[in-house]
């Protein structure tokens, strides 16, 4: 049977459920997820292979506007160079929300002339099933997608439907990766975004954004892991509300990151967090530059 490849970028404005389309995809969490937008900071490469198939799904940052800090502009220049160089992008959209960020998404897609697949995400939201047509007629006009397709990436609802599209979609081609890698990303960056999943998911509105996690070192022994991690804020007040009145907060964090961790990584866990201010950070090209963000 001939063998197909592709490079694959999921696509969209932020919050609209890439990753979590992303994980539908392999059954398992490749990238964190979170109701808060711009989670996903770096390029995700996920390595799919299933028989004579082999796709690496690009899981990009959400493209978003209005904000002018260092770090925003680095995920909205990485989101960009994601599906500048892919075989086939999906456009995720949420349902009916269209906004000026699919605008300028869609803007650029047009100018690269690259096949296109629209996902409608969060479909099981739509109460009615009568009002998923309307929805795709209006898309439809948009722009010449090579598909249209609903699905809901938190129900697994059409979701291989959308898979086999895929596959339909991007070429022939010889494996670039071995069929057991999954991930192309270090140990110490997937221990790292689970670390901040757990924050981003139990603090306010704003703090999630000015939050870094980077893990220092990793001791392994034969039956635990020591992991030594920082986190980063901008501020003494918001390190403050990070640790919790009389260090609840990051008590909390803690315990959910082991408890994670030690299923992903099938080992004890032993989780050292300590938190540090690092003033400005996501607006300083050095430091988002010794952080990975380059």
């Amino acid at each position: 049977m001939d063998k197909k490849f592709g490079f694959v970028s999921l696509t969209g404005r932020t919050n609209v459920g890439k990753s979590t389309l992303l994980n539908a995809f392999f059954q398992k969490k490749i990238a964190i997820t979170s109701r808060k937008p711009q989670t996903t900071r770096n390029r995700i490469l996920g390595i799919f292979s299933r028989g004579s198939n082999q796709i690496v799904f690009l899981d990009s940052p959400g493209v978003h506007t209005g904000y002018k800090r260092a770090l925003n502009k680095y995920m909205n220049k990485t989101a960009k160079a994601c599906y500048e160089e892919v075989d086939l992008v999906v456009f995720v959209v949420d349902r009916d929300k269209w906004q000026i960020e699919e605008d300028n998404i869609l803007k650029n897609l047009k100018e690269l002339k690259k096949p296109v697949l629209l996902v409608i995400n969060k479909i099981d939201r739509i109460k009615n099933n009568n009002n998923i047509l309307p929805i795709i007629n209006e898309l439809s006009s948009k722009h010449s997608f090579e598909a249209i397709m609903p699905v809901s990436a938190l129900k697994k609802m059409e979701v291989d439907s959308l898979l086999s599209k895929i596959i339909e979609t991007i070429p022939s081609g010889e494996f670039h990766y071995p069929i057991e890698n999954e991930k192309e990303f270090s140990k110490s960056f997937y221990i790292s975004e689970i670390i901040r999943e757990k924050a981003i998911n139990r603090l306010g509105d704003e703090l999630p954004y000015r939050i870094n996690v980077e893990v220092e070192k990793i001791d392994e022994e034969k039956s635990i892991q020591h992991i030594h991690s920082n986190i980063y804020v901008e501020s003494s007040s918001q390190k403050a509300i990070l640790l919790g009145k009389n260090g609840t907060m990051i008590k909390s964090i803690g315990i959910s990151s082991r408890k994670e961790l030690e299923r992903e990584l099938e080992s004890k866990v032993n989780l050292q967090l300590r938190i540090r201010v690092k003033k400005n950070w996501t607006n300083d090209v050095n430091l988002l530059s010794k952080y990975g963000y380059e």
